[in-house]
């Protein structure tokens, strides 16, 4: 370790404790201590202070990178703050090591999520505009028209935007196929909402490269091949900033 000053919260990413937003969350809530006094948001600290998180004293080396492949069941909440949610995704999968969802399902949605340690690559795929695919199965409860296909691919105005144009295929009466390549607050019920539609069911199926292959409640480790496309599809994303 060198003694190079760091901000803080790029500090608890690298060492793989936190996403950097997730650390200023902390640090604004008064739970991260530098030597026994309150952190700032946007410190840099010399790597050789003692850090603590909650009154427990963090573990500064850096750890085994882990990426998961969870399929989230409905109920579940894609929080890492286990004193506030019951039903949390972190206490549900019960990982012997601390890591943290990249992104969010809500809770009526089920299906695949990411899990990792790797705050890089959190803050890479987080950032909207790198365009990583997202792909989802959608039934609705009620038969769905060809207005509604056509007006859902072109974009719909919701949450002070229109939404991008996206791929969108109907696959039965009531149900459709969607690959997205944005994250707004519960963008396909807002949209179907906003066509008069309500989302009975909702699956995600495939992120970027890796598709769905494991049982409700289930997670994976992805292998190699899958960590190296990935990096490799968000290695010219920009980072969060300091």
């Amino acid at each position: 370790m060198t003694n190079e000053a760091t901000r803080l919260n790029k500090y608890l990413s690298e060492i793989g404790f936190c996403s950097r937003r997730a650390a200023d969350k902390l640090i604004e809530q008064g739970r991260v201590l530098i030597n026994d006094q309150p952190a700032i948001v946007g410190q840099k600290i010399n790597r050789n202070v003692l850090i603590k998180v909650d009154g427990k004293l963090l573990n500064t080396e850096k750890e085994r990178q882990i990426y998961l492949a969870f399929n989230k069941p409905v109920g579940i909440v894609c929080t890492t703050d286990t004193r506030v949610e019951k039903d949390n995704i972190i206490d549900f999968i019960n990982y012997p090591s601390r890591i943290y969802p990249i992104g969010r399902l809500d809770k009526p949605s089920e299906g695949l999520i990411f899990l990792t340690n790797d705050g890089d690559i959190v803050n890479k795929i987080l950032r909207a505009r790198n365009n990583h695919e997202k792909e989802y199965l959608v039934s609705l409860n009620k038969p769905i028209t060809d207005d509604f296909i056509s007006k859902m691919e072109m974009g719909i105005p919701i949450l002070n935007t229109v939404t991008r144009k996206c791929f969108v295929k109907k696959t039965h009466k009531k149900k459709f196929r969607i690959i997205l390549t944005q994250g707004l607050n519960r963008q396909i019920r807002r949209m179907c909402e906003y066509l008069d539609y309500r989302v009975v069911k909702l699956k995600r199926i495939r992120i970027m490269n890796v598709k769905l292959d494991v049982e409700v409640g289930k997670y994976r480790e992805l292998n190699s091949n899958e960590i190296k496309s990935i990096k490799e599809l968000v290695k010219s994303s920009n980072k969060t900033f300091d």
